[in-house]
């Protein structure tokens, strides 16, 4: 019960690494408001999960979206001790030049943008109470790009350097911020990175994980609970590798 009494907001919750991170924080004892677009899929996790959940539909990269989700976290859960940034998007490979300017603008919004919106919103209510956490979801993508990803790799290494910088100038606001950089995994946006989702490919991409698996919900979901815990009272800044070893 290592989150027992906090309060959380898991952006994306409704699948993949955010439904990981979900379950695990109501596992360890956490209230946790899942906020999605899809909002069929984030009550349905709520109907699984119980009580301790509840959702929200979110579009992460519009303000006023943002500022509605952080007024029901506020109704609902009657303060934010935990904010994770989950909520992202990736494009298919392809060369860097022929990605269409409304996908790559996209991609900021959902990747780069929602980071600022929701700290505007959430940052003022942390140091009003005194403290709190930040955890943004980045990638192995920012630490060790792939050719014909280039404008995701950007994404998410804008997400570290924010991540870093956020941390430097909210410590003394007793806020920590930190980052996981997962590799591929069993999500919905493995078959964007690759391309195409055939044992070929899956084989080429395993090659390149000394562990020799994708990651799971599971992997990331107890990295983020250890992060946005009281036993990482003194981590801030770090951008944690959860990578069986890919990016070495």
């Amino acid at each position: 019960m290592r989150l027992e009494g906090k309060t959380a907001i898991v952006t994306g919750g409704a699948s993949g690494f955010g439904a990981g991170i979900v379950r695990k924080f109501v596992a360890e004892g956490a209230r946790v408001l899942i906020a999605d677009l899809n909002g069929e899929a984030a009550r349905a996790m709520v109907a699984e999960i119980g009580p301790m959940a509840s959702s929200a539909i979110a579009d992460v990269s519009d303000d006023g979206s943002v500022a509605a989700l952080v007024a029901t976290a506020m109704t609902t859960l009657g303060r934010i001790d935990i904010l994770v940034n989950n909520a992202g998007i990736g494009h298919k490979p392809q060369p860097l030049e022929a990605l269409a300017e409304d996908e790559f603008d996209r991609l900021f919004a959902v990747n780069a943008k929602s980071v600022y919106l929701t700290a505007r919103h959430v940052v003022p209510l942390m140091k009003a109470a005194g403290g709190g956490v930040i955890l943004n979801i980045a990638s192995t993508a920012g630490v060790s790009p792939r050719p014909r990803l280039t404008w995701y790799n950007a994404s998410k290494g804008w997400m570290i350097t924010a991540t870093q910088s956020m941390a430097v100038e909210l410590a003394p606001a007793k806020i920590r911020v930190n980052a996981i950089n997962p590799v591929a995994g069993e999500t919905p946006l493995l078959k964007t990175f690759m391309g195409e989702d055939t044992p070929e490919m899956r084989a080429r991409f395993l090659a390149t994980i000394p562990i020799g698996r994708f990651s799971t919900p599971e992997d990331i979901g107890n990295a983020a609970c250890f992060l946005c815990s009281d036993e990482a009272s003194m981590v801030t800044g770090v951008a944690m590798l959860v990578d069986g070893g890919r990016c070495i």
